[in-house]
């Protein structure tokens, strides 16, 4: 029998590798750093909003809510919901008699509806209109806990969600606490006790204390008396 002849397999064309370009690479654009200033930030020239509209969409015991249609300092005009509020105080009142780098602090806990929950808070009030800021953290603090303090001193003002609030926070620092007898509002069930500092501190890493106003306050107080002690 005649040997078959092995088929012969069409050979593949092999694949053209693509020419390098000659040359070096093109280059990645980098991101954008943000500049470093060697110079405390200082406030720019303030610009002024234009009010073209303001109505009062509700008015009720605490605040007001008001939709502005404004022109703001950028060009751009613009509608805001805004809930305006006479302002607030907050205290942090100590108790250094006993230690200086560890003093104790006054401390409340009451139930807050808008969170659902109990907070643990400074104590803390709104002011009426026209009020003081002093005198109505003074008010505040012997109305809640019965304690009147000897130096006060005003610690920080913020604001807690300037997207649509316009209520400010006063912060003031009470020391030379005297007892004296509490008379919360009716409206107020406050339980109050006085904790070391580093206690809160331990507290606040926790996550056992949410509020905003007594996370400001004592992480700020608790800073500057590291800075005061060298430590």
């Amino acid at each position: 029998m005649p040997k078959k002849k092995k088929a012969v397999k069409a050979a593949t064309p092999k694949k053209a590798k693509a020419a390098k370009p000659r040359g070096t690479k093109p280059a990645m654009p980098k991101p954008a750093k943000a500049q470093k200033s060697k110079k405390a930030l200082k406030p720019e020239p303030e610009q002024k909003e234009q009010l073209l509209v303001s109505e009062v969409v509700f008015e009720g015991r605490l605040f007001k809510v008001l939709r502005d249609k404004l022109i703001e300092p950028c060009g751009k005009t613009s509608e805001r919901d805004v809930i305006r509020h006479h302002g607030s105080v907050v205290i942090l009142a100590i108790d250094s008699s006993k230690n200086k780098k560890n003093p104790w602090i006054v401390i409340e806990r009451q139930y807050r509806h808008a969170a659902k929950q109990f907070l643990w808070e400074l104590p803390a009030g709104k002011l009426e209109p026209g009020e003081d800021a002093l005198e109505g953290a003074k008010r505040e603090l012997k109305e809640e806990t019965g304690y009147s303090a000897k130096k006060w001193k005003p610690l920080v003002e913020y604001y807690p969600s300037p997207g649509f609030l316009g209520e400010s926070m006063k912060v003031f620092l009470a020391e030379g606490l005297q007892a004296g007898e509490a008379h919360p509002e009716d409206d107020e069930q406050i339980e109050f006790r006085l904790v070391k500092l580093s206690d809160v501190l331990k507290m606040i890493d926790k996550g056992a204390i949410l509020d905003g106003k007594t996370l400001s306050g004592v992480l700020l107080y608790a800073r500057r008396l590291r800075g005061k002690h060298g430590k």
